[in-house]
């Protein structure tokens, strides 16, 4: 049962605490009771009473009630409250009342039990005609709620850091429950004694929260372990729990150095020392810190997670100032008490770091030296000698002292007497001892006895040459010698030579370093000669030793100056100049040119000069003109022996007045709205001060304005320049000296425009006409008149029939003998070579009589004629000016009044069109010839047009083949009248040497080119057209439907008739392979299939004549409901001018004569597998929809072009461009100026309703 089954789970529960044993004893009570008979006695009428029952929450209990009193109304009581008779308590969902109720059971279920159930329960039985009311002993339903969450703090699932040793307070508190759960805590696996709680009263009634408070005092081993909250009670099969990680800080262990080697702090300088330290414990882990005589030392650390150890090392090298450093190594973290060491004391041996003597080694010879040797600190000290070459020399006095670091310094004294034989000897003082067997520490000196040099001599030219100035003249001193080594000195006439300081003054002085060579030492002077170095004395000295040497240098004049009597010169005044060569060697000639011309002068005698050298004067005497200004008179001095010129000049300047040059531009061009510069050429001295230019009167501001600018050289600069701009501009130019003026014009040249074009222009026919052009351009050009004919084709543009003739600002196109073809846009362009060209367009109107179209002699138009339908008639006709249409029938003018008479006329440009449209069509009144007639002031035209009944199409015309392989062949044919209905086409072809005939459907339906393939090589065929529509086929027997054709062999070039090359190439799947031979059954087989074939659509044929018979009525009114007036309007003028005669049902210009629109053929879908001939060709195709058709761009244009010259008329209506898969016109009727389109029935796969009977 649930019930025992609830209490056995509670008290299991309850087991995990002492404190709730009565709870338990009390569980196991009223199990056993449930389980054993009562005992006790029974109420009066009860043979089954309830029982006090304890549930967890959400489980299913049962009071029992049995009820031996039958007919009873029996039910239950809650804390008083009646839950009423019915086993579906209202009110109650969870409740019901359940058992046989003959044997008097009423026995009260509960199912997902909560505290409100949580109550005192009876059952009650009402009084009966058997028996009185029956009350059973109220029972208690004891419900246990289970806490649903422990909240604990600090929160459960965190992470509390905590430090060892140091008490904390958690608590722990449960959700509503009942009864009120008992809470344990357990730290690291172990339960905490000291804990207090606290039951008090929960959210609702009857539920309880117990709040329990622990003091924990946590250690290092519970660092990462977990303390943890259990809540317990009897409605519980496991504690809940709630937890929380610990993390616990305690100081790390003391800290460990790791000395490598047996004596602990013993070290030599240089040495690296690699000291590891380690702690190990300590949360957080250690922080180790070295520290050397105190302070401490940056070295990164590391720390081993897995073994809770720090470790760092610190690197040194070892130096002597590190002797007795300690060296420390301290271990804390965050909750160390104190700092833990541990620290070592170095001792350090170093040798001396250096090894000095002082004193010179540096004296003459026969003389003594003192020299002491001292060596830097050393531990310990050291012991010194002194040796001089090979051999070891006595010292005078040795000394220890105490040094750096604990170190000793030695000293050794040492007196020596110096010979030249000892100059360059090495002498060495070795510091030496045990401590440092594998080192030597010396120092080392070259001794340098001093002496004279022997001899000194200079190496050279010799004395007194002549040289050229410019010349590179080398002299070297040399000495044999002496210690220390000689300074050789060069002097230039008691003056020292030295190199220039200035990198940018010429280097004319090269001075060499000592060099030696053995004993002899050199030093090079190398001179460029210039004139400071004629006849000086150059001298090298050594000590008290010297030589000398003497150079003659050819020079010339360093300086020619030329001086004049004046420096303002007007034209016509007198000058005197003078040329004077400062000093040169030997003496030169002077002489004057002007502009290479030599002048006469006078000498004077020559004189002696700077450089040892000699100086002339000559003089030229002038007169100056204004051509003068700016030229030069040059003044030569030749040098005879040397061969050289030297020159120099004067420049004349001349004042004069403003004189304009012979190059000054007088006509400047510019084109209008673009830039123009009038240049000025003028020659004046001083400059001019100004330049005014004047224009019709008025002056032009110096300062500019907006359209023009002065330039700095008198330039008048003009922008945006109009053609009122054009005339002469005068330049007043002005100096302190004068003035002087100029005219300058300025042409603007501007693009043409046409000022005068009659449009339009009329002319007859026949008649002559000039189209006069009048333009305003500069400059006027004899040809820049051009005329151009505006046309689609090349044919229309062609001007080689008019005369163009131009005169002035005039230009003219001649027409003789107007025709038709000439009427159009022309355009007169007019360019003088200045852009934009002029262009005006003129229309020329050919005033023509009406022509109206006549495609065949006699148009036909089909229409049912029984009353419900209507015909539209078409008449085009063409004309200038406007045409009047009248109608006849039968040569009777029609009655306007006639209701069923409607006439749509359009006009467009010379195109002119009537749409006839006849409502209610009557065969008897309206099957007849109408006449339309086209009438203008110049005279009329007329066509007829037949009415009949919807008919069988007619046979297609001009059947041909275009081109021929092996294996297919391409065919071509024109549409004949189509009877008014759709019409399709198909092939019928026979080889002639095979018995039976196949049939090929041509897709698309309106296509008039197909190729047949699947053809055999080498092979006759006949080949059939039949046009068919819904009443039937054209026929075979009609000239032009049927070709003969031969396939060309695979050895034979494929071609086509007018040798053009073949439309398609064979396809591979397209190929029958020929009929191999032996096969004297296939015949046989043929004819068998032919007339099963045949018998099947004679029935199938019979079927559908039998069904025209049974519908005649029916299907006239459905085809008046289907097509209305506007639906035959343009079905009629559609085609005309959709197709251009390709599809001629109902259409006014049905032909044979004109080429029909060709669809591509890569529009539409595989085309069908030939089949064998059963019957004659059943009209209709099954099951077959609207294809697939790419239309033409221009629909209209096409038909235009056919039957009108080129460029006479335009589009007669707008077009209306279709997709290439939508073959149906718009559904909304549009009517307007100069179009009219209903929409049309589409196609019928079969024969139309109206039409299944006997025809009108």
């Amino acid at each position: 049962m649930h019930t025992v089954a609830a209490v056995v789970q509670g008290t299991g529960a309850a087991l995990r605490t002492p404190i709730r044993a009565p709870l338990l004893f009390m569980g196991l009570l009223i199990t056993g009771l449930a389980q054993l008979p009562i005992s006790v006695s029974v109420p009066r009428g009860f043979w089954a009473l309830p029982e006090n029952l304890t549930a967890v929450e959400g489980a299913t209990v049962e009071l029992k009630c049995g009820i031996s009193v039958p007919g009873s109304a029996v039910q239950w009581a809650k804390d008083g409250l009646l839950l009423g008779p019915s086993p579906a308590i209202p009110g109650f969902p969870r409740y019901r009342m359940e058992g046989d109720t003959a044997r008097g059971e009423f026995h009260l279920r509960i199912e997902a039990c909560d505290l409100s159930d949580d109550a005192e329960y009876e059952c009650q039985a009402g009084r009966s005609e058997t028996g009185p009311e029956l009350v059973s002993p109220r029972v208690i339903l004891s419900i246990l709620v289970p806490p649903k969450v422990l909240q604990l703090t600090p929160e459960a699932g965190t992470t509390v850091t905590w430090v060892a040793g140091q008490e904390y307070e958690i608590s722990c508190v449960s959700g509503d429950a009942k009864p009120a759960p008992d809470i344990a805590f357990l730290q690291s696996g172990r339960t905490v004694s000291s804990i207090s709680v606290d039951v008090s009263e929960g959210s609702q009634e009857k539920l309880f929260i117990t709040e329990a408070t622990a003091r924990v005092t946590p250690q290092s081993s519970d660092n990462g372990q977990l303390l943890i909250c259990e809540g317990y009670s009897p409605a519980l099969v496991s504690p809940i729990k709630a937890s929380i990680t610990m993390n616990v800080l305690f100081p790390p262990g003391p800290p460990v150095i790791e000395w490598p080697g047996l004596n602990e702090g013993l070290v030599r300088a240089g040495q690296n020392l690699e000291l590891p330290c380690t702690a190990r414990g300590g949360n957080p882990p250690a922080t180790l810190q070295w520290l050397k005589n105190g302070q401490p030392v940056a070295i990164a650390w590391g720390t081993e997670l897995t073994h809770a150890t720090a470790r760092s090392v610190l690197t040194m090298t070892v130096r002597p100032e590190d002797h007795g450093a300690r060296i420390s190594c301290e271990a804390y973290n965050s909750v160390s008490v104190g700092t833990q060491e541990r620290s070592i004391t170095l001792q350090v041996t170093f040798p001396p770091s250096a090894v000095v003597i002082l004193g010179s080694v540096s004296q003459s010879e026969n003389k003594n030296v003192t020299l002491c040797c001292l060596t830097k600190s050393s531990r310990p000290p050291v012991l010194l000698r002194w040796w001089l070459g090979g051999r070891q020399l006595q010292p005078t006095e040795e000394t220890v002292m105490d040094g750096l670091h604990g170190g000793h310094i030695s000293m050794s004294n040492l007196t020596l007497l110096l010979r030249r034989e000892d100059n360059g000897l090495t002498l060495t003082c070795e510091a030496f001892s045990e401590a440092f067997t594998k080192e030597t520490f010396k120092k080392s000196l070259t001794l340098n006895v001093k002496h004279p040099a022997q001899k000194l001599w200079i190496e050279g030219p010799q004395e007194g040459q002549h040289f050229r100035t410019g010349t590179r003249v080398r002299l070297v001193c040399l000495a044999i010698g002496g210690n220390p080594d000689p300074s050789l000195i060069w002097y230039k006439d008691s003056r020292t030579v030295m190199e220039p300081r200035q990198p940018q003054e010429p280097r004319r002085v090269q001075l060499g370093s000592l060099e030696k060579s053995g004993s002899i030492f050199s030093r090079e002077l190398v001179l460029v000669l210039g004139p400071p170095d004629n006849k000086a004395k150059f001298s090298c000295k050594a000590g008290q030793l010297s030589a000398s040497t003497q150079i003659v240098v050819l020079f010339p004049p360093t300086n020619l100056t030329i001086l004049a009597n004046s420096s303002a010169l007007r034209p016509g005044d007198a000058l005197n100049l003078t040329c004077i060569s400062v000093s040169s060697n030997p003496p030169v000639n002077l002489s004057w040119d002007k502009e290479g011309e030599r002048l006469e002068d006078s000498a004077a005698p020559p004189q002696s000069a700077q450089f040892k050298g000699s100086a002339a004067s000559r003089s030229v005497f002038l007169r100056v003109s204004s051509l003068d200004h700016g030229h030069r008179v040059t003044c030569r001095a030749h040098s005879p022996e040397l061969r050289e010129t030297v020159s120099s000049f004067y420049r004349f300047n001349v004042l004069y007045p403003p004189e304009f040059l012979g190059e000054q531009v007088l006509v400047v061009t510019s084109v209008e709205q673009g830039e123009a510069l009038l240049p000025v050429s003028v020659s004046a001295n001083p400059a001019p001060e100004a330049f005014n230019w004047t224009f019709r009167g008025y002056r032009l501001s110096p300062a500019g304005g907006p359209r023009h600018r002065i330039l700095s050289d008198g330039a008048l600069q003009l922008w945006n320049v109009t053609r009122s701009d054009d005339g002469f501009y005068q330049l007043h130019c002005q100096n302190a000296e004068g003035t002087a003026e100029a005219l300058v014009r300025l042409d603007v040249h501007y693009a043409p425009t046409i000022r005068a074009l009659q449009d339009p222009t009329e002319v007859d026919v026949g008649g002559s006409v000039d189209i006069v052009c009048t333009a305003d351009a500069n400059p006027i050009l004899p040809n820049m008149f051009n005329w151009e004919r505006l046309g689609e084709d090349e044919e229309d543009q062609s001007l080689d029939d008019m005369e163009t003739m131009s005169k002035g600002s005039t230009g003219r196109l001649r027409i003789h003998h107007a025709k038709l073809a000439q009427a159009g846009a022309y355009q007169c362009i007019v360019d003088n070579g200045v852009a934009p060209p002029a262009r005006g367009l003129v229309r020329l109107i050919v005033r023509f009589a009406p022509q109206v179209e006549h495609p065949t002699p006699l148009t036909k138009v089909a229409a049912a004629g029984d009353s419900t339908s209507s015909a539209t008639l078409h008449c085009r006709a063409r004309g200038v000016p406007n045409i009047v249409f009248t109608w006849t029938k039968n040569g009777v003018p029609l009655d306007r009044e006639d209701p069923r008479y409607t006439e749509h006329v359009y006009h467009q440009g010379g195109v002119h069109s009537s749409l006839l449209t006849i409502a209610n069509v009557s065969a008897a009144q309206d099957y007849a010839l109408f006449t339309c007639t086209a009438t203008n002031p110049l005279g009329s035209d007329h066509t007829n047009i037949q009415l009949v009944s919807i008919s069988r199409p007619d046979p297609p015309l001009g059947l041909k083949v275009v081109s021929l392989t092996p294996y297919s062949a391409g065919l071509e044919w024109k549409h004949g009248f189509d009877g008014g209905l759709p019409q399709r086409f198909r092939i019928r072809y026979e080889a002639l040497e095979t018995p039976g005939f196949l049939y090929v459907d041509v897709l698309p339906p309106q296509a008039t080119t197909f190729t047949l393939t699947e053809l055999q090589p080498s092979t006759r065929y006949r080949v059939w057209l039949l046009a068919s529509n819904a009443l039937g086929d054209s026929g075979l027997a009609a000239e032009g439907t049927q070709v003969s054709i031969t396939t060309p062999g695979l050895d034979q070039p494929s071609g086509e008739p007018d040798d053009q090359l073949p439309t398609e190439q064979p396809a591979g799947k397209g190929i029958l392979p020929p009929e191999p031979p032996g096969l004297p059954l296939l015949p046989v087989l043929f004819a068998v299939g032919g007339l099963l074939l045949l018998s099947n659509a004679s029935c199938f044929g019979g079927f559908l004549w039998w069904r025209r018979l049974k519908h005649p009525a029916q299907g006239i009114s459905e085809k008046t409901e289907t097509g209305s007036e506007e639906d035959r309007v343009r079905n009629e003028y559609e085609e005309s001018q959709w197709t251009g005669d390709q599809d001629t049902r109902s259409s006014t210009v049905s032909t044979t004569e004109v080429e029909p629109y060709y669809h591509s053929l890569r529009d539409f879908s595989p085309q069908l597998p030939s089949t064998l001939e059963e019957v004659e060709y059943t009209p209709g195709f099954t099951g077959l929809e609207v294809e697939d058709v790419a239309f033409p761009a221009h629909l209209y244009d096409e038909v235009e072009r056919m039957y009108a010259p080129p460029g006479a008329w335009g589009p007669l209506y707008d077009e209306v461009r279709m997709g290439p898969y939508d073959l149906h016109w718009p559904k909304d009727k549009y009517e307007g100026s100069g179009r009219i389109y209903d929409q049309v029935a589409g196609d019928s796969d079969s024969l139309p309703f109206e039409l299944r009977g006997d025809l009108v």
